[in-house]
C-alpha cells in the first residue's frame, strides 16, 4: 500500500481521487511528503520519477491524492463504553501537522496507522475543526457492531447523541461494506447528511471495492462542497451488503448465522452454546429505522452494486481469485477494455464477448440485474457471493440502472 501502488491500482480500478490514509502516523506522513507533490486545489500527485510504466495504456489517467486518516476513539459516555471510528480529510500537509500536534498530546500516534485515543468523538471533532477550518470529519463504517457511531455493541442511536451541539459539522457518514444506501434511507435522521462509500482497503487489489461518484472538477474544495450540499455527488459504488462481514447477526465460533427475527426469538443468544450473538448491521438498521423497506427519498442518487472483477473471473474460470490464471486474465481484459469500473458498469456485453470472455459477459449481465446468490456475512466472517450457483434475484432496493 505504498503511494506508488495506490497510484497504479487507482488507474486499474478507475479511480481519479484516492485517500492516502494514516496521515497521523509520523513515518507515513514523512513518506507522503517525499513522494507526493501539490497538484492544485488541495490535492496531490505522485512525483513523476516514481510513476511506473506497467499500467496498460487503456487504463492510464490522472490520479490525485487527498490527505486522509482514521481515528479510533474509545471512551465512556452515558455509562457505556463507546468505540467510534472517524475519518479525517484535510486539504494540505500543514493542516495535517497541526492536527497531529494536537492529537499527539492525547495519545501515541506512532503506535498504529489508525491510532486509538481515549478521547470522546465529540472532543475529537472539536480538536479537528479547531485546527483546520477546512477539515472534514466523517463517521467511518457507521453501522458496524463494535467500532462505529451507530454500532450495536458500542454506538449511539443518533448523530446528535454522539456529537451534541457540534453535530452540524457532520455533513456525511460512510455507510460501510455491510450496508448500502437503501438501508440508510430507512433512517430519516440521516436525510441531512451525504452517504459516502469507500473501499476501506488494506491491500491494493481491494481498492475500489466501494467508491463515491462525483461530477465535479477534482479539488478538495469542490469535493467538500459536493459532500456538504449533495450537489455534484451523483452516486456510489457498493458491495452487495450481504457480502459484508457484519451484515447478519451470529456467532462465528459455532457457525451460527441469524436473521434479526431469529435473534429476537432466541433472545440474542446463540442456539448452540447460549452465549450472546454479535448483532449485525441489518438488525441495527431495523432497530433504528422509521421507514419501511424500499423507501427512497426524493432526489436520492443512484448506486451500483458490484462484485470485484477478480472475484467474478475466479468464478468463471473455476479457480481462486488470487490465482495466476485470474491475474493474467484480469490484466489482459484491462488492456483491451479499459479499467475495472468501465468493464463492470459501462461496457456493453458484446464488447466483453468480443474481448474473448463470453462467460464473463453473462456474469456481468446477471450482476447488473442483481441476479446473484449470496450467503450473508456475520460476526466478522465475510458473506459469499455466487453468480452462477443457484442465482436468486436480489430485491431492487431503489437502485437506478445505468442500462435503462
Amino acid at each position: 500500500m505504498s503511494p506508488e501502488e495506490l497510484w497504479k491500482w487507482s488507474q486499474l480500478k478507475g479511480l481519479s481521487v484516492i485517500g492516502t490514509g494514516d496521515f497521523t502516523h509520523p513515518e507515513w506522513l514523512r513518506e507522503l511528503g517525499h513522494k507526493l507533490e501539490p497538484a492544485g486545489g488541495g490535492l496531490f500527485a505522485l512525483r513523476e520519477e516514481l510513476r511506473s510504466d506497467d499500467v496498460p495504456e487503456s487504463c492510464r489517467a490522472e490520479v490525485r491524492f487527498m490527505l486522509t486518516a482514521e481515528i479510533s476513539c474509545i471512551y465512556r459516555k452515558r455509562d457505556r463504553t463507546r468505540k467510534v471510528h472517524s475519518l479525517i480529510l484535510v486539504p494540505g500537509f500543514e493542516d495535517a501537522r497541526k492536527i497531529n500536534d494536537a492529537l499527539s498530546q492525547r495519545g501515541n500516534l506512532a503506535s498504529d496507522g489508525r491510532p486509538i485515543l481515549g478521547l470522546d468523538a465529540k472532543e475529537l471533532l472539536r480538536i479537528i475543526v479547531g485546527r483546520s477550518a477546512e477539515a472534514l470529519v466523517v463517521p467511518a463504517h457507521a453501522w458496524t457492531p463494535h467500532f462505529s457511531v451507530f454500532g450495536a455493541a458500542s454506538g449511539f442511536d443518533s448523530l446528535e447523541e454522539c456529537f451534541e451541539e457540534l453535530t452540524p459539522h457532520i455533513t456525511a457518514i460512510e455507510t460501510g461494506l455491510s450496508s448500502d444506501p437503501p438501508m440508510n434511507w430507512r433512517f430519516s435522521k440521516l436525510d441531512s447528511v451525504s452517504l459516502l462509500s469507500n473501499s476501506d482497503a488494506h491491500s491494493p487489489s481491494r481498492i475500489g471495492r466501494e467508491a463515491t461518484i462525483f461530477d465535479v472538477e477534482p479539488s478538495y474544495r469542490t469535493l467538500k462542497d459536493a459532500i456538504r450540499t449533495k450537489k455534484g455527488l451523483t452516486g456510489t459504488i457498493e458491495f452487495f451488503p450481504e457480502e459484508g462481514k457484519y451484515h447478519y447477526d451470529g456467532h462465528r465460533a459455532c457457525g451460527v448465522r441469524l436473521a434479526p427475527s431469529e435473534t429476537l426469538r432466541n433472545q440474542h443468544r446463540c442456539p448452540v452454546c447460549g452465549r450472546k450473538v454479535t448483532v449485525g448491521v441489518m438488525h441495527r438498521v431495523e432497530a433504528l429505522a422509521d421507514r419501511p423497506e424500499n423507501f427512497r427519498p426524493p432526489g436520492a442518487p443512484p448506486f451500483y452494486s458490484l462484485i470485484p472483477l477478480q472475484e467474478v473471473l475466479a468464478e468463471t474460470l473455476g479457480v481462486g481469485a488470487a490465482s495466476r490464471a485470474v491475474q493474467t486474465e484480469y490484466m489482459r481484459l484491462l488492456g483491451i477494455l479499459g479499467n475495472e469500473f468501465g468493464i463492470l458498469i459501462e461496457r456493453l456485453p458484446q464488447d466483453i464477448e468480443l474481448a474473448g470472455a463470453p462467460l464473463l459477459s453473462q456474469a456481468i449481465e446477471r450482476i447488473r440485474r442483481r441476479e446473484v446468490s449470496i450467503s450473508p456475512g456475520f460476526d466478522g466472517q465475510y458473506g459469499t457471493v455466487s453468480v452462477f450457483g443457484s442465482p436468486v434475484k436480489m430485491p431492487a432496493r431503489g437502485q437506478k440502472s445505468l442500462f435503462g
